[in-house]
């Protein structure tokens, strides 16, 4: 069934910014996550990693991903035949996903998924990812006249490449993680990214 809904949904990601390799590391993470917590539901978990991207491609019409993504997820799977209390709970999980929304997760499936998500913004993964991003919009990779935002998101973050891990990556600190595992994993991934910006810095400096 997985992989029938996987087939699916590829097509929503052709138009969106977001490649599907993000929903792939999502999904495996989530399920790493879940074997470690107890009494989690596996197939809520699998479902919610799967779709919770859904709606990016709406995004660039001014639509909060998360929320339009709960809809659209509550339409497929309702054509894929899950029981009510199973859409429910998935929609329930990708309704509150969003990093920029700092919504609470209402339930241990949520917090997995939240957990999930922000792990991939942090380690080498959202290194490449940045550096790829501002590549094709044309922004700098760093500029230390410009300073980073003090909050995020607002309309002055995101000015420079490097200036991302220190506004939005500063933010996912191993100890706002819900789950043990999650809080384990981002450890190693957050002081990895933060000692690459450490090492940048001084290279750009010629310190290095």
């Amino acid at each position: 069934m997985i992989k029938k809904l996987k087939k699916k949904i590829l097509k929503y990601y052709s138009d969106s910014g977001h490649t599907f390799d993000h929903t792939e590391r999502v999904y495996n993470l989530a399920v790493k996550i879940a074997k470690h917590e107890k009494d989690a539901d596996m197939e809520v978990v699998k479902l919610s990693a799967l779709l919770h991207d859904i709606a990016r491609f709406k995004e660039k019409k001014d639509v909060c991903h998360a929320e339009e993504g709960a809809k659209m997820a509550e339409e497929i799977l309702n054509q894929e035949g899950y029981d009510r209390d199973t859409i429910k709970h998935v929609c329930d999980c990708i309704s509150t996903h969003r990093f920029s929304k700092r919504l609470p997760p209402k339930t241990k499936e949520a917090a997995i998924l939240q957990d999930a998500d922000r792990l991939d913004a942090l380690g080498a993964m959202i290194i490449g990812r940045v550096f790829s991003r501002g590549g094709i919009k044309g922004k700098p990779l760093y500029d230390p006249k410009i300073p980073p935002a003090k909050e995020y998101p607002s309309k002055v973050s995101g000015k420079t490449c490097l200036n991302h891990f220190k506004e939005k990556s500063r933010l996912l600190k191993p100890k706002s993680f819900k789950t043990k595992e999650a809080r384990k994993i981002a450890k190693e991934r957050y002081d990895y990214l933060f000692d690459f910006v450490k090492r940048f810095e001084k290279e750009w400096r010629g310190e290095l």
